[in-house]
């Protein structure tokens, strides 16, 4: 069986179209929420299939989170506000965070099995849906908010996820899903020495929640069938053009490419914080794939195609070009809010995307 696998790829958030910005703002929920999302993406699916990408999504703007929303949809998992900063933003503030309240599990209903198959029913390409990774319940779940007494045995914990997430894996798969992204943007957090710091002082060696992270995220797909490909996402948060964390993949390379079964890896390449191309040696040589993110969503400004070559030259000192792809580094819209860029900035971003992928690989 074909795994359906891309040259040029985004990670899945768009700018939310300006109606459905209006219909939150002025409060709308359920169904008249709802009428103005599905009117509104079909444009944002043909935009996508206008610029020639060959994988799309419905730029997760029925979301006001890009973990939040489907972790809020799980069983045994609430959001709550707690009127202060809980994310630690650089310069920007989210003060929501999620609280395990029961045995945690995949309802059959969950809402985002439905927001697949409208993506599917519109498009004349390979339809993608990206959540959460299975790290991000347990990096966002800080133990004073586990009150699901069972998890206070990490490995208790660490198992429920994982079976969660397999059962998610199984419910896109018979929805029609074969291709499935999992944000599991923590493997890079680990690289950052205060955030190492902070997951040292709850008690958690950042080494140790890196073997978990992949023993987890690989229990979750290893069963899956043969025709679905895994994404992962890295990078080091995005909200409002800004981020959390800095450091290289270097703690966590061996671990996502060699002790998990994922296809292909959007990895953060942005900017300095993300360390050197260094860690791409340890991919395996064969089908996985590696698409690093050298063309940013967080700025407008439009990267130049010679150096975008040339850092690509660099990347296949590494790994072989055959290995790669090209997607930004991150979405545009990790959050409703946006990063600050406007339409057109994001569309000539994935038109950059596909033209780099033409010129650098027959097969794009």
């Amino acid at each position: 069986m074909t795994k359906p696998m891309f040259r040029a790829d985004h990670v899945g958030s768009l700018l939310r179209p300006a109606p459905v910005a209006a219909a939150r703002n002025a409060g709308k929920t359920g169904a008249e929420l709802k009428a103005v999302e599905d009117a509104e993406i079909p444009g944002l699916i043909a935009m996508q299939e206008d610029v020639g990408l060959k994988v799309v999504t419905d730029g997760e703007a029925r979301r006001a989170f890009w973990h939040y929303d489907f972790m809020g949809m799980l069983d045994g998992l609430e959001m709550v506000d707690t009127n202060r900063d809980a994310l630690g933003f650089k310069g920007a503030t989210i003060s929501i965070v999620p609280q395990v309240t029961g045995p945690l599990s995949f309802p059959a209903d969950h809402p985002m099995l439905d927001h697949f198959r409208f993506v599917a029913e519109h498009t004349k390409v390979t339809p993608k849906i990206s959540i959460p990774g299975p790290s991000a319940v347990h990096f966002r779940v800080t133990p004073e908010n586990n009150l699901h007494k069972p998890y206070a045995d990490q490995e208790a914990f660490f198992a429920a996820i994982a079976a969660t997430y397999r059962d998610a894996v199984n419910a896109f798969y018979a929805a029609g899903c074969r291709y499935l992204q999992l944000d599991d943007i923590f493997f890079a957090y680990l690289g950052d020495p205060e955030q190492r710091a902070i997951r040292a002082g709850m008690g958690h060696d950042p080494d140790w929640l890196i073997d978990r992270y992949a023993w987890m995220l690989n229990e979750a797909i290893k069963d899956r069938p043969a025709d679905m490909t895994i994404g992962m996402h890295m990078c080091r948060g995005n909200f409002k053009s800004t981020f959390v964390a800095t450091g290289g993949y270097d703690a966590a390379a061996d671990a996502i490419f060699n002790r998990t079964d994922v296809d292909v890896y959007f990895m953060e390449y942005d900017t300095e914080r993300a360390g050197g191309l260094e860690p791409l040696g340890l991919l395996p040589k064969g089908g996985k794939r590696v698409l690093p993110g050298f063309i940013t969503t967080k700025t407008p400004e439009l990267e130049d195609m010679d150096a975008l070559k040339r850092r690509f030259e660099e990347a296949s000192k590494y790994v072989a070009m055959d290995q790669l792809g090209i997607a930004p580094q991150c979405g545009f819209a990790s959050t409703e809010h946006g990063n600050a860029i406007t339409p057109d900035d994001q569309k000539r971003k994935l038109e950059l995307v596909v033209r780099l992928a033409e010129e650098l690989w027959d097969d794009a």
